[in-house]
Order: C-alpha cells, then structure tokens, then sequence
C-alpha cells in the first residue's frame, strides 16, 4: 500500500481534500458523485426533508421505510444532511456549508438550480471559488430546458432506441440505464475539471451538463457517418457492429457467445481455427475488411453453422487458445460470480441495520491502492449534527435551536 512520505501511515485517499454539497437524488446524479465519495471526496447529501429525502430510498421491490438496495448502489461513502433550503434558517446553514465547500452538485430540472439558487451567480459571492455543477435533463438554456428529462426517454430522443433489437422490432432501450449512468460520469468529469480550474484562477464557475448532451454526444462515429456521407445508422442482426464482419453474437450449440474480429490478425487465426485459411488470403472475397462487409450475406450463415456445431464453452476454449476476441453471453449472475469479477475486488460489502451485509459493486476509477474499507449508503439526515460541528463549528444548542426551528423540516 502506497504510503504518505516519511510518515509511515497509508496515502490519502485522491480526493481527501474535496468537499461536495450534492443536492441530488434518484440515479443519475448520485451516481456520478458515487465515484467521487469512492476517491475520498467527502459528499455530503442535502436531503429535502418535505420529500423524505432522496426518492431512491423508496424504490422498490428491495425496499424497507427509508432503506432500498437501489439507494445502497448509489449511495455508498458519502454523509446525509437533512435540510429545507426554503426555510430561511435552512437557507443560511446552507450557505455556511457552501463558505466551506468545494463544489455544489445537483441533478434537477433544467430551470431549477437558477431558481433555487445553486449557480455560481447565487453562490459565488459567498465563495468565490465554488464550482456549481449542474447535471440536468437537457441543460440550463434551450427550448426543452424546463422540461424533466429520465433515461427512457432520452433513449428515445437521441436515436438509441431506434437502433436496439432485432431489425423488424419494435424499438429498445439497453438492458441498463446507460445515458443516466453515463451522465453522471460526465458531471464528475466536468465537476472535477472545475475544481482544477477554481484551484488554479482563484475563481469558480458553473458546469452545465445534460444527460441530453451526453446521449447525443455516445452517437459517436455513426452520429459523424450520418453528418458527413449521409449514413443512417439501423439496426443490426444479432447484435453485429455495422461495418466489422464478424463481429456480433453467435449461437452455439448450448448458448449464446460474441466474436470479434477488429484486426485482420484475428480474421487470420479465426479463419484457421475454422479449418478455411483460405478465407483470410487476400485474393478471397473474405480476405479484408471491406470484403468481408460486402460479402456479410453468405458469410455470416457459415460462420453460425460452424458455430452452432459445438457448446459455448468449448468456443470460448478454443477461441481463447487461438488469440480470437471472444467472450459468453452471461447472465448477470453469472458476470458477478465470473472470477475476474473477484480478482479485480469489484464487490465490496458494508453493514447495514436492517439489510445486515450489503454486497455493492465499487466505482472501476481506479487511482492508486483501493480504497481499505466502504461506508454504507447514510441514513437520512444521519449527519446533520456531526456535520454542522464539525464543519461549521455549531455547538448542541446552535443545533438545537435549528432543529426546533424546523431548518432539518424534523
């Protein structure tokens, strides 16, 4: 383990020294500020108490009172502080959080941080280096700006639905909520890149992303086809990438397993393992890229009755030995029991009160030794108290007051 110099005691964690009011809740947002408790920032939710905090905490069917596994998978590593920022003396200890904050983190409507005042135009004259870090729907500005936006329906609109299933079906989201995820990697992202920028001006700024921007900007290389030569993206048989040939799923005798050739040195050794080298000399129809992508009418049905001879699990063998790119069809069981699960240290396990030993899968950001231990997902407003004295200096009769005054909504 990586040790701080000269002392002899274990390095910081990389974002010990990072603070994160995070008014989130549901998904996305938590999500990305996930990653950032997991590198040692310390995010501390601002839970709504008139809502009964994050709406993770009800969603079902794992669900007990305030307690979910849905919101233990988002959760994890970070603190809970029960506040109603539209009380006024809510408001205040909210702005004391912000004088000794880092950044603020949200993931509202598009018009909400503006009108609740969490952009940097309401905050930074508390502290001028805040970074306000806006994950919304479809952005602060636009016509759709004021419009909730969730991750089925951004499937939609950004063209992904349109392109999953088998070609003749009726449209389909990925098995996961994929933009909402990979929005919340984009709001660490962008949160952190503000913090660099705040550190090295002295002056923060808001950060203004969207899980509209981020589903568009995932059309990638299809999205620049369609720009510059008029390609239409469809969808595709069996789950095959629209120009590699082979690469997609394969029936085999017992189960379902994907092959991918994206050099020809693996269309080389494929052809060989399927006793046709000639199908990777260069004079072949299959013997290029291109080749085999205007050919992919005949090839594809001798590759799936090559396949279909013999079990999965003797593909993944053979194919393994011979350098092929391949891999099995799991099931989500299956994934979490595969042993380069364990041996990457994926799973991590916490306590909880009523659940007992939670298994939760850890961020795969990976800077330096991982983490010793993790924390369970907060109760809801587990931490006013510890937190409001240990940050803000509030004695028990401050706190008291605050309480009685109804600034936790208790």
């Amino acid at each position: 383990m990586r040790t701080s110099a000269g002392t002899g005691e274990p390095a910081p964690r990389p974002l010990a020294d990072v603070r994160v009011l995070a008014v989130e809740q549901y998904g996305a947002g938590p999500f990305g500020s996930l990653h950032l408790a997991d590198l040692g920032a310390d995010v501390i939710k601002i839970e709504d108490p008139g809502a009964g905090g994050d709406v993770g905490r009800y969603v079902p069917p794992h669900q007990h009172g305030e307690d979910s596994l849905f919101f233990e998978a988002f959760n994890r590593n970070k603190r809970s502080v029960s506040l109603d920022l539209g009380h006024p003396a809510g408001r205040a200890v909210f702005e004391d959080l912000v004088r000794h904050s880092d950044a603020v983190y949200s993931n509202l409507r598009g018009d909400v941080p503006a009108r609740i005042g969490i952009t940097y135009d309401a905050l930074g004259r508390l502290n001028p280096a805040i970074v306000c870090c806006s994950l919304t729907g479809f952005g602060m500005t636009g016509p759709r700006a004021a419009q909730p936006g969730y991750d089925y329906i951004l499937q939609g609109l950004a063209g992904w639905m349109d392109l999953t299933g088998e070609p003749g079906g009726p449209p389909a989201k990925s098995g996961l909520s994929l933009v909402d995820y990979s929005g919340g990697f984009v709001a660490a992202l962008a949160l952190l890149a503000g913090l660099h920028a705040a550190r090295r001006d002295g002056r923060g700024l808001d950060c203004d992303v969207s899980l509209y921007d981020t589903a568009l900007s995932l059309l990638t290389y299809p999205g620049v086809w369609h720009l510059n030569a008029g390609f239409t993206p469809t969808r595709t048989r069996h789950s095959a990438h629209p120009s590699l040939v082979p690469f997609q799923a394969f029936r085999a005798s017992d189960a379902w397993i994907v092959v991918g050739c994206a050099k020809e040195k693996f269309w080389r050794r494929l052809a060989r393992l399927l006793d046709h080298p000639e199908w990777a000399e260069e004079k072949h129809s299959y013997g290029s890229f291109e080749g085999r992508r205007t050919h992919r009418d005949n090839l594809v049905p001798e590759l799936e009755k090559l396949f279909a001879g013999r079990p999965a699990a003797t593909w993944i063998r053979r194919l393994t030995e011979a350098g092929v790119p391949c891999g099995p069809v799991n099931s989500v069981a299956e994934a979490l029991a595969d042993p380069h699960t364990a041996a990457r240290g994926l799973v991590a396990e916490t306590s909880h009160p009523y659940f007992g030993t939670v298994q939760n899968l850890v961020s795969p950001v990976r800077t330096g030794p991982p983490a010793a231990a993790h924390r369970r997902a907060p109760r809801r407003g587990e931490h006013t108290a510890v937190v409001l004295a240990e940050i803000l200096g509030y004695d028990e009769r401050r706190i008291a007051e605050l309480r009685s005054g109804g600034a936790f909504g208790d």
